[in-house]
């Protein structure tokens, strides 16, 4: 499935990831949609976090509010949109602690804490197959960025 992602969500998302990470800090930030449209991001939610220059860590309490937060609103997680120092890759962290289990997951890593233009040049996008393991995919075979 390709996901159709709002400009703006995209402007937003780097806007939390620069702003929270100031170039010094992993930061992360998740697209949301509705399940009755599942391929259609809606929103670009930064979560509670601790962040340093090698990774995060969310905050189990804000996490737990959240999806009970994602139920009352009908909607779901689709991508984790995060940040890696230097190039993109999915390291053996992200491999292991996916907010998401489920087959189809998207995992979007951003280079150079998203100091760089906004947009998915050099990023790295990982999917989470039947196995449990995140596969790297093509960026432009999932998500396509839309007015």
């Amino acid at each position: 499935m390709t996901l159709l992602v709002p400009l703006g969500v995209l402007h937003d998302t780097f806007e939390h990831l620069r702003g929270c990470g100031r170039g010094r800090r992993e930061c992360q930030v998740l697209w949301i949609s509705p399940w009755s449209a599942p391929d259609r991001i809606t929103g670009a939610v930064h979560p509670e976090h601790r962040a340093h220059a090698g990774g995060f860590e969310l905050n189990s309490t804000w996490l737990s509010k959240f999806w009970i937060y994602l139920a009352e609103r009908g909607d779901g997680v689709r991508v984790q949109v995060h940040t890696h120092p230097r190039e993109a890759f999915h390291s053996a962290i992200d491999d292991t602690y996916p907010v998401v289990h489920s087959p189809g997951f998207l995992s979007l890593v951003i280079p150079r804490f998203a100091q760089g233009e906004v947009g998915f040049h050099k990023a790295f996008l990982a999917e989470l197959d039947a196995d449990g393991r995140f596969r790297e995919v093509a960026t432009h075979s999932r998500l396509k960025v839309v007015p």
